[in-house]
């Protein structure tokens, strides 16, 4: 039985708008797929990007303290009195002991204190005493007293202040 030419024009032209519109939604998906995958990776950059500018930020103000190969690092506010102090690095000075609680040295230069905060040390706490002109790095909790200005705060090797003596090195943390 052969098919009479109008049928076989009808199948003909059924398959072509089949493999036609098959082509063309294809194409749509390929479209919406591209836009959800492009739409997405623009979110994960965008992260990225934050992410990287948080890490960038986090370490722009902060310190490596050394001594006998141990390493502390603390976090700077973005106080005058820590920016004061930022720029006075790299130091090498001699820290000291001062009570059950801190060890303390003196910057070459007294620190910028105004629209500092005061501080309620803890243990971590990196402070100012403005009467004096030492900074202090807190290995045990202090609370709070008059004239004592908060820096910043330790970031790693908090444990390592405690055994601080003689000669340290502190430099820009970068």
């Amino acid at each position: 039985m052969m098919l009479s030419l109008e049928k076989l024009l009808f199948v003909l032209l059924l398959s072509l708008s089949i493999v036609f519109l098959s082509v063309l939604l294809s194409g749509v998906l390929s479209q919406q797929t591209y836009a959800q995958t492009a739409a997405k990776t623009a979110v994960e950059l965008s992260q990225e990007s934050t992410e990287t500018t948080a890490e960038e930020e986090e370490m722009a103000m902060s310190i490596r303290v050394e001594s006998e190969g141990k390493t502390i690092v603390f976090k700077l506010n973005d106080s005058s009195a820590a920016e004061s102090f930022y720029e006075q690095l790299p130091m090498t000075v001699e820290v000291e002991n001062y009570s059950n609680n801190e060890k303390i040295f003196y910057p070459a230069n007294k620190l910028n204190v105004s629209d500092t905060p005061l501080v309620n040390a803890k243990e971590g706490t990196l402070g100012y005493y403005a009467p004096w002109g030492d900074v202090i790095m807190f290995y045990s909790d202090f609370g709070s007293a008059s004239g004592l200005y908060e820096l910043g705060e330790v970031v790693s090797g908090g444990e390592n202040i405690i055994s601080l003596s003689g000669t340290i090195e502190i430099h820009k943390n970068k």
